[in-house]
C-alpha cells in the first residue's frame, strides 16, 4: 500500500490525541483549590501593607506637625486641622509654610486623617488616626 505524492501520508486519530473532558476537569478544579488557598494569604498581606504604610504615615505627619510646632509655638488646632500644614491659618504667628507639597494628606485608603488637638488621651498632645480600611473609628490606627 504506497501513499500518493499528493495526498500525503494518511492519518488515523487515536484516543491519546488532546485531553478528555475529565482531564481538564482535573486540572481546573487542582487550580481553584490552589487560588482558593493562596488568595486569602495574599489578600490579609495586602491589608497588612495597608496598616504599615498607615503608621509610617502617622509617624511622618506626627514629624512634620512637629516642626509646625517649633515654628508657630503650638500645635494646629481641630477647627485648623491638617489644612494647616498645606495653607497658612488666619491668625498664625511664625507659619513657615507650607509644611507638606501638594493637598492634606490622605490614608492608604484614600480617607482623611481624623486630627484632634489638644488630644483627649493622656499623654499626647494631639490625636492624628487613620480609619481604617472601614472607614470606621472601631478600626482605627492612631499615633
Amino acid at each position: 500500500m504506497t501513499s500518493s505524492p499528493i495526498a500525503g501520508p494518511a492519518t488515523r486519530f487515536t484516543r491519546e490525541d488532546g485531553f478528555t473532558l475529565l482531564e481538564l476537569l482535573v486540572v481546573i478544579a487542582i487550580l481553584g483549590l490552589l487560588i482558593g488557598l493562596v488568595a486569602p494569604a495574599v489578600l490579609h498581606q495586602l491589608g497588612n501593607a495597608r496598616n504599615s504604610v498607615a503608621k509610617q504615615s502617622i509617624a511622618r505627619i506626627g514629624g512634620i506637625l512637629d516642626l509646625y510646632k517649633l515654628d508657630a509655638g503650638s500645635y494646629p488646632t481641630t477647627e485648623q486641622g491638617l489644612a494647616a500644614l498645606v495653607t497658612e491659618p488666619t491668625g498664625a504667628v511664625n507659619w513657615n509654610g507650607p509644611y507638606v507639597k501638594g493637598d492634606v494628606p490622605k490614608d492608604p485608603w484614600n480617607h482623611t486623617y481624623t486630627y484632634r488637638s489638644p488630644s483627649n488621651r493622656v499623654g499626647h498632645d494631639y490625636d492624628l488616626c487613620s480609619n481604617g480600611a472601614n472607614n470606621s473609628p472601631s478600626t482605627q490606627i492612631c499615633n
